[in-house]
């Protein structure tokens, strides 16, 4: 039977209208305004006017599988995922083993299918030695290739400059990277090491991961891909000064380079050390408040195009190392679009912004198919949310395998409660279909 969700307040391309979506097995039927939807016979939904919503496209998760799955694991933090309104993901290729071949990344869409309850793409990863199966990837099935310009978990680090040369001249697909110059970070952390040893405060890590090491990077990448017309996502930028890289003059659709900042980037400043300590340690370094505003404008501005999470777990017994033993990472996906709708009850993103950085533009960027957007034919990957429903974050109510988040305590004032995912609906007010599972994106490329 057809799935009618009515009396919604439906935020999409750029506009908010009372109206319905009708579903029809895994696709969107039909869109309507107000109460103009045709009759028939539906399973009816009365939304009483939540937002309903395009279903969030996260482009950077570390769900952990293979090779650390104490930590996390496709199918739990899928499940964390779907509570969050994230309904597609793309998940890294610093596992254990690393996917630096066609047959690693093969059996990882294997296991994706069998444990995903969202719809799931992975990256093919890079190494100094890997390129001739880097180049075998197809761009119709696969998110991107994922290069690490700086070291970080899982260390995958490509600094051959044959090697990056060759994949950025030669590859036809997109490329992802996370750019932090090795050289800078071993230097600020032999020169801190000396200065502190081994009782230096969190609030350092910024100064060794510091904005020259991110500027010095990003701006290596984005010469290479200039030179060779290289469709480039710069991920996680942290820094004002980096912006001058990226432009906001011409369509997202038509631009060769674009950028992604995470959330935490936008949420946290240095001054959250103090309370936070390991628990927002992440690559690269959560920086000054000048370089969060100045992240917060781009994303207004149109120079940066998607907001993601790069949700990377560690248990709290790891995080509960001295700094230099505590590993980067936080776990974010659950909270995600909650965390983005504080912004708006701030007043500095609106809905409609919101859904463009975090459904639309991830799709367009990857040029995700039928993903996205509330539009006739499209999957139905669709959020219901109260934006006048608290809840407070806690260990209950966290889904993350390692049970903790950096919002543990933080009293949201929207409230995701329910995620349709190819027109299934997979979580409903705090219940999960765990026998459920999603897709593997397709792209037209």
């Amino acid at each position: 039977m057809k799935t009618l969700l009515k009396n919604g307040l439906i935020v999409n391309e750029g506009r908010s209208f009372e109206g319905a979506v009708l579903i029809d097995g895994q696709l969107i039927e039909g869109v309507y305004e107000g109460d103009a939807y045709p009759e028939g016979v539906y399973s009816e939904i009365d939304l009483e006017g939540k937002l309903l919503m395009p279903g969030v496209i996260d482009d950077q998760v570390h769900f952990r599988e293979p090779g650390l799955t104490h930590k996390a694991d496709i199918f739990s933090e899928s499940r964390a995922a779907v509570a969050g309104g994230t309904t597609s993901f793309m998940d890294m290729p610093n596992n254990n083993p690393p996917i630096l071949t066609q047959e690693l990344l093969k059996e990882k869409y294997k296991t994706g299918a069998e444990k995903s309850l969202a719809n799931y793409s992975f990256y093919m990863g890079t190494s100094n030695d890997n390129l001739e199966e880097v180049l075998k990837t197809d761009p119709k099935t696969v998110c991107g290739i994922k290069i690490f310009m700086g070291s970080s978990t899982g260390n995958m680090l490509v600094d051959n400059p044959d090697t990056l040369s060759g994949i950025f001249s030669k590859a036809d697909m997109l490329i992802a990277t996370h750019c932090e110059d090795e050289q800078t970070i071993k230097e600020n952390s032999d020169k801190y090491m000396k200065l502190y040893g081994e009782d230096i405060s969190f609030d350092k890590h910024p100064e060794i991961r510091s904005e020259e090491a991110c500027y010095k990077s990003s701006s290596l990448a984005v010469a290479l891909a200039k030179k060779h017309n290289t469709r480039l996502h710069v991920l996680h930028l942290t820094t004002a000064k980096e912006m001058e890289h990226f432009t906001s003059d011409i369509p997202l659709e038509k631009k060769r380079i674009t950028a992604e900042v995470c959330v935490h980037h936008l949420s946290f400043n240095d001054k959250d050390y103090a309370s936070q300590g390991s628990h927002i340690k992440c690559n690269p370094a959560i920086k000054r408040e000048s370089d969060q505003n100045a992240l917060i404008a781009a994303l207004k501005e149109g120079k940066i195009d998607v907001v993601a999470t790069d949700h990377a777990p560690h248990t709290k017994e790891e995080k509960a190392n001295k700094y230099w033993n505590a590993p980067s990472g936080l776990p974010l996906v659950q909270h995600s679009l909650v965390q983005m709708l504080e912004f708006y009850h701030k007043g500095i993103f609106s809905l409609e912004e919101i859904v463009e950085k975090m459904a639309h533009n991830p799709a367009k960027c990857y040029q995700v198919s039928k993903r996205g957007f509330i539009r006739p034919g499209y999957y139905a990957d669709l959020v219901v949310v109260d934006t006048n429903q608290s809840w407070t974050a806690n260990k209950e109510n966290t889904l993350y395998k390692v049970g903790w988040s950096p919002f543990d305590g933080k009293t949201f004032q929207s409230k995701v409660l329910k995620t349709y995912i190819n027109g299934t609906l997979v979580y409903n007010n705090g219940e999960l279909n765990d026998d459920y599972r999603g897709m593997r994106l397709a792209f037209d490329r």
